[in-house]
């Protein structure tokens, strides 16, 4: 029995006792056996399930010229998998599909980066966010923001536009976030990587509208994951290295406009200062437990792309409003009291 599939069948007696636990770095599976392949996305609760989008990653041919970057270039599109617990997936399918067409904006082969979904409340509709990188183009000739949307949160969701927001600036690392009064913001690193930007988005989420702010001027972060907690707003970034791990820092604001005042970096113990050999994605809120947020993250593996594990840990709220990372192999959702 391969290791995939006798972890499946671990997992669903897990399942069956009430049990199950995050195993970080190990092969993580869904319920047919297979590696999840969601890298880089984010996850959403809608109806009594957890839904988690992200971008499959493929494994370079053997002898491939290409850079370990060249895993990243999309032949599938954006995964879905749903789950009750979040220690259990299963496979819903791809969510947004990619061309055959050359002629098609989402022709196989672009870059489809760091894809987030949320359900827009005045529309009911479900909106893709993502880092677009068209087929055959480098980064500096693209580097756009894609929106897509759909009926249902599986998919399948349709490109609406492709497009840079706030006067044309590139849009590289990117997230969502939807405060408590439905407002959505769009978080993103530009201006070379060298400056965070966000944008609140229209009433529908399909646009940018015109109220906007540069944050963190010339810190050099990327890979923006944001919070909120007891109405102060929490950002976790990782620095401007590439797939290069790098240490990570956090940064609070009253507002997702900001101003954002920078902190300090939340991680804490053995190569903290690495961020665990990771590079954060999303902060998960666990529905029904006030106070109870994941931090996600990959480790990419630059030899094979497709091997990268996802490495997801407890965000510990300290009494001074600070955030800590610590690392532990094994660990469930009983750690939030």
């Amino acid at each position: 029995m391969g290791f995939c599939v006798a972890l499946a069948v671990v997992f669903f007696f897990s399942l069956l006792a009430g049990a199950g636990e995050f195993r970080p770095g190990e092969v993580w599976c869904d319920l047919d056996g297979r590696p999840i392949n969601a890298h880089a996305g984010g996850v959403i609760f809608e109806g009594g399930r957890y839904y988690w989008h992200g971008q499959p990653m493929t494994a370079l041919p053997a002898g491939s010229k290409y850079p370990p970057s060249a895993g990243n270039l999309t032949e599938v599109g954006v995964n879905c998998y749903s789950s009750t617990n979040l220690y259990d997936w299963r496979y819903e399918g791809v969510a947004l599909a990619v061309s055959e067409n050359p002629a098609d904006d989402l022709y196989k082969g672009l870059r489809i980066e760091r894809p987030k979904v949320l359900r827009c409340p005045r529309t009911g509709k479900y909106v893709m966010w993502f880092h677009y990188v068209r087929s055959g183009k480098t980064h500096a000739e693209s580097y756009e923001a894609a929106v897509c949307v759909a009926d249902r949160v599986t998919g399948p969701f349709r490109l609406v536009k492709i497009f840079r927001p706030n006067g044309g600036q590139m849009v590289r690392d990117c997230t969502l976030f939807q405060d408590d009064d439905g407002a959505a913001y769009f978080f993103y690193a530009s201006e070379n990587n060298k400056t965070l930007h966000v944008v609140r988005l229209t009433d529908d989420y399909l646009d940018a509208s015109d109220r906007w702010e540069r944050i963190l001027v010339g810190d050099l972060r990327e890979a923006p994951a944001v919070f909120k907690y007891r109405s102060r707003y929490y950002m976790i970034t990782s620095g401007c290295t590439g797939w290069r791990h790098n240490p990570a820092s956090y940064a609070v604001a009253d507002h997702p406009l900001g101003p954002w005042k920078k902190v300090a970096d939340p991680c804490v113990g053995p190569n903290a200062t690495n961020t665990f050999d990771t590079q954060g994605t999303f902060v998960l809120p666990v529905h029904g437990r006030p106070g109870a947020f994941i931090f996600m993250a990959d480790r990419w593996n630059t030899t094979n792309m497709a091997g990268s594990a996802h490495i997801w840990l407890p965000i510990q709220l300290n009494q001074d409003s600070s955030i800590e990372l610590r690392w532990t192999n094994r660990w469930d959702l009983s750690v939030f009291k």
